[in-house]
């Protein structure tokens, strides 16, 4: 006779994907949020007089740490939750991520206030163009490393004999 034990080999289930769509559709609700936190916090702290040389640097550094922070957790939560795992690689890839795109988000933002003509949009567009650069660079490593879905496997139920003597 043979059996089959639903329970044999069951985990707990992961979190669905939306699918790469709804990924982007909720990437892009969740960026835009936290785009309105990131250059709220920078407008903030240029208007307390960080808006000079080594001071409007050292705004949208913190900015851009408080933004990209809360998209990491509302991604982690809503964008991303079928690759979501605890621990220390997942911890590590973002932080890894997230040093590289705030090089690439200070340093477009320092380059583009010395090309761009003075104007008053001046820091705004220069702010726009450099969160559009990290967060290009935050879906695609956000999606395909850090929130890397475990690959499906086929899970077979465990088939069992019993003989009966």
């Amino acid at each position: 006779m043979v059996a089959t034990d639903p329970q044999a080999g069951s985990t707990a289930a992961a979190p669905s994907s939306p699918g790469l769509f709804g990924q982007l559709i909720r990437f892009a609700l969740v960026g835009g949020f936290c785009a309105l936190v990131d250059f709220g916090v920078y407008q903030g702290l240029r208007a307390l007089g960080m808006d000079a040389t080594p001071w409007v640097d050292i705004a949208r550094a913190l900015s851009f740490i408080v933004g990209t922070t809360t998209a990491f957790f509302l991604n982690r939560k809503f964008t991303f939750a079928g690759g979501r795992q605890e621990g220390a690689r997942q911890i590590g890839s973002f932080v890894l991520l997230y040093a590289v795109t705030f090089l690439v988000a200070v340093g477009v933002n320092r380059t583009m206030l010395h090309v761009l003509p003075e104007s008053a949009w001046k820091a705004t567009f220069g702010w726009v163009v450099s969160q559009a650069t990290a967060t290009v660079i935050n879906f695609v490593m956000l999606k395909w490393v850090v929130f890397r879905e475990p690959r499906a496997s086929a899970t077979r139920p465990v088939l069992t004999s019993t003989e009966e003597n």
